[in-house]
């Protein structure tokens, strides 16, 4: 790649900065198939001026155009009927560079700094929605909600989803909740009474387009008021990263230093465009000390405590084969280090889906637990993190482990390995299946009598295994990535 030093952009220009990261990302997006490029990223002069205009935005793009020329990020080709034609070598790298030039300037400083503009008011923000409704229930809600909480537990959790989207889909939503449980990262007591790890773990979807991925991380966690989705999930705790790069999301962790909140990222592919990602992005999800150096300086050393909901996309044959599309071949790392949960789209989910979509848009789906169980996350997260207003009326409870789920979990990994010599799944998949036996629990916080450590239960420990069997299924179906 040629230059990539600052790109000199005039405050006067940036607002067309801006306009062109988001063109040349369309333009990136029009030249894959399937996700494997078909040819070079390019847009038509005419398409960034009418994008511009619709922004509003009055400013001549050619000057800067010219200088992204000369620098060799931008090349010129013929156009039909007079109009101009640029092809763009580096995409994803044109896109950074702009974002981070963008991000200088907002900021009023010399280097990139943070991408956004207050990362910090947005915390603030965040941590105010969750004290505002935390108020809302021990003042107006306390005893119906500790109530609720008594016969509450996974299993009608599971019912209701179930009513909601049907067989083949309930499962996602259920885990996108679970997920949310898991975030206090509750301490696991062994029998021995030592602590041996957290409930905390780290969520990815993933699958063909179209089978619901999003809507389980986002709408059904944040809510989307458009569409007549109330939130599920935990008010002011998930940070959501649609169209950030991971540039942008390594420079604001260091604002959540000391803190655990969710990271939605809608479209993780987009996030391994840029090269290098994996090993950062790594020692993010195993909660290290990060520091990444990059052309326009160092990031960090912070350690990082929060978690991510992901969602990305492979490309499938049949019901269990799949392929990676991300070109980085170490992020087989990544995703032996998150709770996978594969979406292949199959004539039964196409239907669910599709049926689901329907009631939503005429309004058949009831929920109806949506603000019981808010208000039940919601507590209990108060509760197991230790917030100032609940500390002295309600003690924080790790979860006890179970020696008999370890060996119904090796049971079914003997089953396994018995079907072949070399397996794909990694060891690390039944830690996971623990933490989300584990995560399950705290949902009976009020239905224990005692206040000591929450116990595993049955119920539990079949939702772990299932989720075990149905990952191991899903890895063995990996193949490695696709030719470009």
């Amino acid at each position: 790649m040629a230059a990539s030093a600052g790109l000199e952009i005039a405050p006067a220009e940036l607002a067309v900065a801006r306009v062109l990261s988001a063109v040349v990302a369309d333009a990136d997006r029009r030249r894959t198939l399937r996700g494997v490029a078909t040819q070079g990223a390019r847009f038509r002069l005419s398409d960034l001026r009418a994008r511009l205009l619709r922004e509003r935005v009055f400013e001549d793009p050619t000057r800067l155009l010219a200088r992204l020329r000369r620098r060799g990020l931008l090349g010129e080709i013929p156009g039909s009927g007079g109009d101009r034609a640029y092809e763009v070598p580096f995409p994803a790298e044109l896109r950074e560079m702009l974002t981070a030039e963008a991000g200088r300037l907002d900021a009023g400083e010399g280097g990139p700094g943070l991408t956004l503009a207050d990362e910090t008011a947005e915390i603030r923000s965040m941590d105010a929605g969750f004290l505002d409704l935390l108020r809302e229930i021990l003042s107006e809600r306390l005893e119906a909600t500790v109530e609720f909480g008594r016969s509450f537990g996974v299993e009608i959790l599971a019912r209701y989803f179930r009513g909601l989207f049907g067989e083949d889909l309930y499962f996602d939503a259920l885990l996108s909740i679970l997920h949310q449980y898991a975030l206090v990262d509750a301490p696991l007591v062994a029998p021995t009474g030592r602590t041996t790890g957290t409930t905390g773990f780290h969520l990815a979807l993933f699958g063909p387009p179209g089978t619901g991925k999003t809507f389980s991380i986002d709408d059904l966690v944040r809510g989307n008021p458009r569409t007549g989705v109330p939130a599920h999930g935990l008010p002011g705790r998930n940070r959501y990263c649609g169209g950030i790069t991971p540039a942008q999301f390594l420079r604001v962790g260091a604002a959540y230093a000391g803190r655990t909140f969710n990271f939605i990222v809608p479209e993780f592919n987009d996030w391994f465009k840029y090269r290098g990602m994996v090993e950062p992005l790594k020692l993010v999800m195993e909660q290290r000390e990060v520091k990444w150096e990059t052309t326009f300086g160092t990031i960090g050393p912070y350690t990082f405590r929060s978690f991510f909901s992901v969602n990305y996309n492979v490309r499938t044959a049949g019901a269990q084969e799949y392929w990676a599309t991300i070109a980085d071949p170490n992020f087989a790392a990544l995703e032996d280090r998150m709770l996978l949960r594969f979406h292949p789209m199959t004539r039964g989910r196409f239907r669910a889906v599709e049926a689901s979509a329907e009631r939503l848009e005429l309004g058949e789906l009831d929920f109806s637990l949506a603000g019981p169980l808010r208000d039940h996350l919601t507590l209990v997260h108060a509760i197991e993190t230790g917030h100032p207003l609940v500390a002295r009326r309600f003690r924080a409870r790790p979860v006890r482990l179970d020696p008999g789920l370890y060996a119904r979990l090796r049971g079914v990994s003997e089953k396994a390995l018995k079907g072949t010599e070399f397996p794909k799944f990694s060891p690390r998949l039944k830690s996971r299946a623990v933490r989300l036996a584990a995560a399950s629990s705290l949902l009976t916080y009020f239905g224990e009598a005692d206040d000591g450590p929450l116990g595993i239960g049955r119920t539990e420990a079949e939702l772990a295994q299932r989720f075990y069997e149905e990952e191991i299924r899903a890895r063995e179906g990996r193949h490695h990535r696709l030719a470009e």
